[in-house]
């Protein structure tokens, strides 16, 4: 399909598994193979030959995989499904690598990966260990041969990248648990032999035949406690690119030795899409992943990390993409809802050009580089090269060293109805050069920094901003703006910065005079500046209060996140009507209208739970019946809620 690939890629080196094995040997497609992969979706979404496999930790690879002879590894499964096929997974732990040899053949005619409706199918990348010998105190030892890793030793792996900073010291993408929990990589073996502190450490040494690991496990005997350690690089991704139209659904997804993942490499994540379109990625609990939780992003090549030190690597990037099958029809496209994604040292998501025409939605998203032991430009709980007509709402994302991240051609995108808090010391938002258009509507931005903006032609419309802004021009990159609804690139530009407009949103502390000297024209109006905010010339009757101060709290309690604040009155003036697409006009630089993610017209009528807004004098902020005097709203949204 793509030229890139009618080569063989050598790619990383990977554990030897029975996936693996089998991912090597497949046999020349067959005619039947082809007509599948050639018919239209409607046929093959009547397709009478659609199975069901079943595999349970008491299967056998052997058996026919029904329901009363199912296999026993998930990979056996993947090896016979075809277009329209199921796989169930039924409750248990499964050590291996999902390997998927084939997708779907449209989205009415996919492969789907289920876990057992009400059962807990977990995934891993990690084995347990024993064998452990005590050092000394909580100190202890084990020795593995490295035959035991096969070809892929996570700790001798180290981690490096564009845009990787290792802060001086060396990092490996293999890790040790305890109860599932992850230690931190020391970086010598001296502070293991120490005394626990309040974070236990493990180091390793690799030679020629062996690997020893050290590790504390404190007043623990590793060898009665459930102790693993990474093995394989990732638990679901395909080694080759291409494989179309996957679900994956209801699995827990953990420990992997996942590398980084800048915009300029294959980028490979507990799970991830590798190269393809149409996947389905719902409802699953992701977490502890070295680098990135889930990936939808590049494939691999020769260029792979060579693009730091220029901006030009990353539109060479593009380029060859483009060269690529880079396009709507091929890449893309993909569904990531309802997820619990967390304990991820790099990102919770990443895609670069890979996730354009997608949908990320009703995820939560936390813990995403709190451990901060190696740094760079990539950490984010969302970071995305390429929203492309893209969907991001109604997620919630905390304790992440930023929220969201939007860099490069962020263009038809839309960020709707999310919360983020808790989030630093970097911003809940970041835009990095892009041109727009983009529509950022409904949101709560409750952390201290609420926003970074450096780029042109986003709208903000009915948002909760509760901490600092920062805004400057960036003179010195030109970055590409798209055709419509298209990977095809139109032109080039730089960020003077402005063609930024604000409306219905509530400020509090936040000052928008930083946007005072933006090149482009700016738009405000109907916004409420409480608690010292301070409103941008560009807004002629802005709404400031007397002496309001929101007192604004967010409490969680049980399953519930509840906003409690002050509100001395009703906050609607002349000033506030329906944000929509007529209003906005267009982006300057691309010379495209604001539209909703999906191409259709933009109307911001409804407000963060979806109830109708008055048409005539929207109350700004997130909710249209906020009420006033000492209010209390509970946040939560369903997805949020469900049992994993």
């Amino acid at each position: 399909m793509n030229r890139l690939f009618e080569k063989s890629r050598t790619g990383e080196s990977r554990r030897t598994t029975l996936l693996t094995n089998a991912a090597r040997t497949i046999l020349p497609m067959t005619c039947f193979s082809l007509c599948l992969m050639l018919a239209p979706a409607s046929v093959l979404a009547v397709d009478e030959e659609r199975r069901e496999f079943h595999v349970s930790v008491n299967g056998d690879d052997q058996n026919d995989g029904s329901r009363t002879a199912p296999f026993a590894t998930i990979g056996a499964a993947a090896e016979r499904a075809r277009p329209g096929d199921t796989i169930t997974v039924h409750e248990g732990v499964y050590r291996e690598r999902v390997n998927p040899v084939q997708g779907g053949a449209g989205d009415r005619s996919r492969i789907v990966f289920r876990a057992a409706p009400g059962e807990n199918a977990v995934i891993k990348g990690s084995e347990r260990i024993t064998g452990w010998v005590n050092e000394n105190n909580d100190t202890w030892k084990v020795v593995l041969p490295n035959e035991f890793f096969g070809d892929f030793n996570p700790y001798a792996d180290v981690i490096y990248g564009d845009w990787f900073n290792p802060q001086g010291r060396k990092h490996h993408t293999g890790a040790v648990y305890l109860d599932e929990h992850w230690l931190t990589e020391a970086a010598e073996l001296s502070p293991v032999l120490e005394p626990v502190g309040e974070d236990p450490l493990w180091f390793a040494r690799v030679d020629d035949e062996h690997t020893t690991i050290w590790a504390q496990f404190e007043d623990v005997d590793p060898n009665e406690a459930k102790v693993e350690i990474n093995v394989r690089r990732t638990v679901f991704y395909p080694e080759e690119p291409g494989v179309d139209f996957i679900t994956v659904r209801g699995f827990t997804l953990m420990h992997a030795a996942t590398p980084w993942a800048p915009p300029t490499a294959e980028q490979i994540g507990l799970i991830g899409t590798h190269w393809s379109r149409g996947w389905i990625i719902e409802d699953n609990d992701i977490r502890y992943s070295t680098c990135v939780g889930v990936t939808l992003g590049k494939y691999g090549d020769e260029w792979d990390n060579t693009s730091e030190d220029t901006a030009e690597g990353y539109v060479k990037t593009i380029d060859r993409a483009l060269e690529n099958g880079w396009s709507r029809d091929n890449i893309g496209g993909h569904i990531v809802r309802n997820n619990r994604i967390s304990h991820c040292e790099q990102a919770g998501i990443v895609g670069s050009l890979g996730a354009v025409f997608s949908e990320i939605t009703g995820n939560v998203i936390h813990d995403i580089h709190v451990r901060r032991l190696f740094s760079g430009h990539e950490m984010s709980g969302i970071k995305i090269h390429g929203a492309v007509d893209f969907l991001i709402r109604d997620n919630l994302i905390y304790r992440t060293y930023r929220g969201i991240w939007l860099d490069w051609m962020t263009q038809g995108a839309r960020i709707s109805g999310n919360v983020f808090f808790d989030n630093g010391p970097e911003q809940d938002i970041y835009f990095e050069v892009n041109h727009g258009p983009y529509v950022v509507d409904n949101n709560l931005f409750l952390s201290p920094r609420t926003m970074k903006d450096r780029s042109q032609g986003g709208v903000y419309a009915h948002n909760l901003f509760a901490g600092s802004l920062k805004f400057w021009p960036e003179l010195h990159r030109e970055t590409p703006y798209l055709e419509p609804h298209s990977t095809e690139v139109a032109g080039f530009g730089d960020h003077p910065g402005g063609n930024t407009h604000f409306f219905n949103n509530i400020f509090i502390e936040s000052e928008l005079d930083v946007y005072d000297d933006a090149k482009h024209p700016m738009r405000m109006a109907g916004n409420v500046y409480l608690r010292g905010a301070k409103p941008a010339i560009h807004e002629t009757a802005p709404f400031i209060p007397a002496d309001s101060d929101p007192q604004i709290e967010l409490i969680r309690e049980n399953a519930a996140l509840l906003l409690r604040m002050v509100l001395d009155a009703d906050l609607r003036t002349d000033n506030n009507v329906i944000v929509t697409t007529g209003l906005l006009g267009e982006a300057i630089v691309p010379g495209l209208p604001f539209l909703d993610h999906d191409g259709s017209p933009l109307d911001v009528d409804t407000d963060y739970f979806g109830e109708p807004r008055d048409p005539e004098r929207p109350h700004p902020g997130p909710f249209e019946s906020p009420g006033t005097g000492e209010i209390e709203i509970d946040l939560t949204k369903p997805a949020w809620q469900k049992e994993r």
